[in-house]
């Protein structure tokens, strides 16, 4: 289906505009929740790579649906094991949200509380050591980038990870 839309808004609007390229970005979720990553992530650096050409690599962080993609390739990256890279697009995301909604938005905790989890992951540590020792987790001028998650996300990301939590 995403297919014959995406054929289609091709040959209405061209390849590079920007209805098309959200066409594209979703046609890489899509693959991606199949388990076709090799296709998701071309699709994701196509749409990307087109979101740049559209809107200017310096508006890319105010775009919500470039926000949208910077965040799908770095669940990709993510589900890839590639963390370090899945590390650095959801930091590009974290700070693209937090620009246009702030802080305290949803999807703004959400993308913290990833980056929280893939510094763990990327430490060979458990979360319990990384809230001991935050000062030596990198830091970036984003609030709270470190902040622990709430006691239900941590629990979940402890089981997510097969960690035993204190309680």
């Amino acid at each position: 289906m995403y297919q014959r839309a995406l054929q289609g808004k091709e040959k209405a609007w061209g390849p590079e505009h920007t209805s098309t390229l959200n066409t594209v970005n979703n046609l890489a979720a899509l693959y991606a929740n199949q388990g076709k990553l090799v296709e998701a992530e071309q699709m994701y650096q196509r749409a990307l790579q087109g979101y740049e050409k559209a809107i200017g690599p310096d508006n890319i962080i105010t775009s919500i649906p470039a926000l949208t993609t910077i965040r799908g390739f770095g669940s990709l990256f993510e589900r890839q094991a590639d963390i370090a890279t899945a590390r650095t697009m959801y930091a590009k995301a974290l700070y693209g949200y937090e620009q246009v909604f702030g802080p305290e938005h949803a999807e703004s905790e959400t993308l913290r509380n990833k980056l929280y989890a893939l510094n763990a992951v990327l430490k060979n540590n458990a979360i319990i050591e990384i809230e001991k020792h935050a000062e030596d987790v990198p830091t970036r001028s984003s609030p709270g980038i470190n902040k622990p998650p709430s006691t239900s996300k941590r629990h979940k990301l402890f089981r997510k990870l097969g960690l035993k939590s204190r309680t």
